[in-house]
């Protein structure tokens, strides 16, 4: 086995995010976007709230959740080896890779081992955090995404937008050319009704599945008494990747671990109403290892790190790596369904994006994300393992790096703030200073606020107004009554 002797101790290949937010995109793409985005979470919103009223213990399943995750996160390394035992007895074959770079090496080599020079993928995001497409091209080795989402984004060249849903900010017209483009073996005549654009990709598909001899997976759980993996999925494609080819490698993030096969019925009851909505998942499809004569006769798994043990290390940040993926919280997310997946500059958009990105890369290199959030707490109340995602934002906030300028702004600030008479009296003084310009901005605008400063508070006033201290505190009008 390809066993690491240390634990990784960072991630790689994760995209660095621009400047959050990003720069302005052309004003129709962007109306698009966010008509596209405002329409499809308020949808699967409405799905899940309906599905979940449904549940009268839907609050004892997340906890249950939560209690199973926080299990895992504590046994870690000993349910590992436990799934590596159960996997291999099974007929599998179990790698462990440190990072990206291990990871994307071993499934090459595994690929070139067989002599193929394509491999079809389930939907996977753990091998678009690790760029294993990249790496399979560099390598002579065409991958073809099967999820009709990822094929349309694969075929725009382009990356996905949304964790449930990766093409949301494409139109139906904008398919139909991609396809028309990019498709050999579409009729020329090609609608852009649903149905027509949804034959055309099962007929592509389809060749694609019946010739490959090589599939690459991820997986939604691995049950370490077992060393069964799980993929849940709308479409059938996966399961068409995961029964026809005669290798099938499957790339999996060291979290994905459950303890038993039982734990199974708390997540399969999440999954599927907090992120399409639906009481139960269409295709959910479970492998163990061998099966003489049905399916691939060559079964690899590949356990891979990538920043988990750092992520795993920090007791506050540790139950970002309780995420099921279901995409809850973008769709309940005020900053995300007005910016959407690609200002987030990462392959986990959204508030889940926002704290395990800066986690797996460092925060250094993704400063701005945490900060990608109203801290509103809505991503915590759909949440089905009930991560407190603004609690870990706010912690991540405090590890980011500062400029000078700011870190002692902050200083004074708190030396003035940890006593009540010190902060009264900056209270007095800035009233006392503001006072006629608030009066004279009151009386022009109705509203006692700043458009514009001069540098470097510009910086401040370029997107928001800058409140002027009230005539009258609290404290005193409750005194005058």
């Amino acid at each position: 086995m390809n066993r690491p002797v240390a634990p990784a101790t960072g991630g790689g290949r994760i995209r660095t995010p621009l400047p959050f937010p990003t720069a302005a995109r052309p004003a129709v793409a962007d109306t698009q976007l966010r008509a596209n985005l405002h329409r499809a979470t308020r949808t699967i919103r409405d799905k899940r709230a309906r599905v979940v009223d449904e549940v009268p213990d839907w609050e004892a399943l997340r906890d249950a959740g939560s209690a199973i995750k926080a299990d895992v996160q504590r046994r870690l390394p000993e349910l590992l080896e436990q799934f590596e035992a159960s996997a291999t007895a099974a007929g599998a074959t179990v790698h462990w890779a440190r990072d990206a770079a291990e990871a994307c090496r071993i499934v090459v080599e595994l690929t070139r081992a067989t002599g193929a020079d394509e491999v079809v993928k389930v939907k996977s995001m753990a091998t678009q955090e690790i760029e294993l497409n990249e790496a399979l091209e560099a390598a002579g080795i065409a991958a073809y995404e099967t999820d009709l989402a990822e094929l349309i984004v694969q075929l725009g060249d382009d990356t996905p937008s949304h964790i449930l849903v990766p093409a949301i900010h494409y139109n139906r017209a904008q398919i139909r050319e991609i396809f028309q483009r990019r498709m050999s073996d579409v009729p020329a005549d090609l609608s852009d009704e649903p149905s027509a654009l949804a034959e055309a990709a099962r007929a592509h598909l389809r060749r694609r599945f019946l010739s490959a001899r090589v599939a690459v997976s991820g997986a939604n759980f691995a049950i370490a008494d077992t060393g069964t993996l799980v993929v849940v999925e709308s479409e059938g494609n996966g399961r068409m990747c995961l029964t026809l080819p005669e290798t099938l490698i499957s790339v999996v993030g060291v979290e994905k671990l459950l303890p038993t096969f039982t734990d199974l019925e708390v997540f399969l009851q999440l999954l599927p109403r907090s992120s399409t909505g639906e009481r139960m998942n269409p295709y959910t499809s479970m492998w163990t290892g061998v099966t003489p004569g049905d399916g691939p006769q060559d079964v690899h798994v590949v356990l891979v790190d990538n920043g988990r043990s750092a992520v795993l290390a920090d007791p506050v940040g540790r139950p970002a790596l309780s995420c099921i993926r279901c995409s809850a919280c973008l769709n309940v997310c005020p900053v995300y369904e007005r910016a959407g997946g690609h200002a987030y500059g990462s392959v986990y958009p959204g508030p889940i994006g926002a704290i395990l990105s800066p986690q797996l890369t460092g925060v250094a290199d993704n400063a701005s994300l945490p900060y990608a959030s109203t801290l509103c707490g809505a991503c915590y109340d759909v949440c089905p393992v009930k991560i407190n995602i603004p609690e870990i934002l706010v912690h991540l906030r405090q590890q980011a790096p500062h400029p000078l300028a700011e870190r002692t702004t902050m200083g004074v600030l708190s030396w003035v703030m940890r006593s009540p008479r010190r902060w009264a009296a900056a209270l007095r003084l800035a009233r006392t200073g503001a006072g006629p310009l608030g009066a004279y901005r009151e009386r022009r605008t109705g509203a006692r606020t700043l458009r514009r400063l001069p540098w470097p508070a510009s910086a401040w006033t370029r997107s928001r107004d800058l409140p002027l201290p009230a005539a009258q505190t609290f404290r005193e009008w409750w005194g005058k009554q």
